[in-house]
Parts: structure tokens; sequence; C-alpha cells
């Protein structure tokens, strides 16, 4: 480690002390030429996770605009505020368990599983996210989405045994 006062190449480390969960280790050193006592921090360099956008560019992951959009979806409806971080959480562990090998995912995937999570839990959060992410331009494509989601119901019904009209 170079010494921030004479530049030199020599020191010695006197303290060292793990910091934030293991996270990063704090090392008070002393330069063997000067004299001079310094901290250093050593933390692992992750490379970020990444979202491989419609055009190609690339962006980290970015937690709080998925909780946005998650938020808008579920907005003035029956959903507790802890289910939207609960929600988040899970769509971002999925995530990144889908792109652990390259260490990125791409909107259309990232889109599909916010899908999923939504259906699951509030079918009007789920259209309104559709309608969003699938770029819905006319009613017919409403209309369809609510059939796909009556028709998925139903399906969901004959599965399980019970019985529907």
């Amino acid at each position: 480690m170079r010494c921030p006062y004479c530049g030199s190449l020599d020191d010695k480390v006197l303290e060292s002390r793990t910091m934030v969960n293991g996270e990063s280790i704090r090392r008070r050193r002393e330069c063997l030429s000067c004299g001079y006592r310094f901290t250093s921090y050593e933390r692992i360099d992750e490379r970020p996770f990444m979202v491989v956008k419609r055009d190609g560019r690339r962006q980290p992951f970015d937690t709080m605009k998925l909780e946005k959009g998650i938020e808008r979806a579920l907005e003035k409806r029956p959903v507790p505020n802890t289910m939207v971080e609960q929600l988040t959480n899970d769509i971002e562990d999925c995530a990144i368990k889908q792109g652990k090998e390259n260490r990125e995912i791409t909107t259309t995937e990232l889109g599909e599983l916010v899908l999923e999570k939504l259906y699951e839990i509030d079918k009007v959060a789920y259209i309104r996210f559709a309608s969003v992410y699938r770029h819905f331009e006319t009613v017919e494509e409403f209309i369809t989405e609510v059939k796909n989601i009556k028709k998925r119901s139903v399906n969901k019904k004959d599965a399980t045994g019970e019985k529907h009209e």
C-alpha cells in the first residue's frame, strides 16, 4: 500500500478489523519509511448485476425502479405496503438466480417475472403492469388480456377439481 504522506510502498499492518457484516476490512497501517499512520479499507469488488434494455443498452439493476413500477401497478389496490417490498425482494432474487451465469437479465425476462408475481397477487395490478410493459395501444388489447386471465382462472379451477360455471 502506498503511503499517502511520502509515497513509499513499505508499510506494516498494525491492526485489522472486520467491518459492516464482514463486507469490508479496515486496516491501520504504518509506513516503514516515514512512520506515518494511515487507514485502508478492503472490500470485494463485484461486477454489478445488469439489465439489458430492448435496444441493447445495459444499465445496473435498480431495485428502486422495480419497486416504483410495482407500486404504480398496485396503487389503490387492497395490497399492504409490506407486500410490495416482499414482492420486490422476491423478483430481485429470481432475477439474480436467472441471470447468475453472466450477471445480467433482459428487460423482457424481468418484466415476465414481475407479471408472474403480480398475477398471483392481484389481477388488476397485473393488467395495469401488462398494459405498460406490453405497450397496449387499443382497447382490444386490454380485452384480450382480461379474457386470457379468465381462461387461466378457469383452467386452474379445472386442475383443482373445483366447479365453475
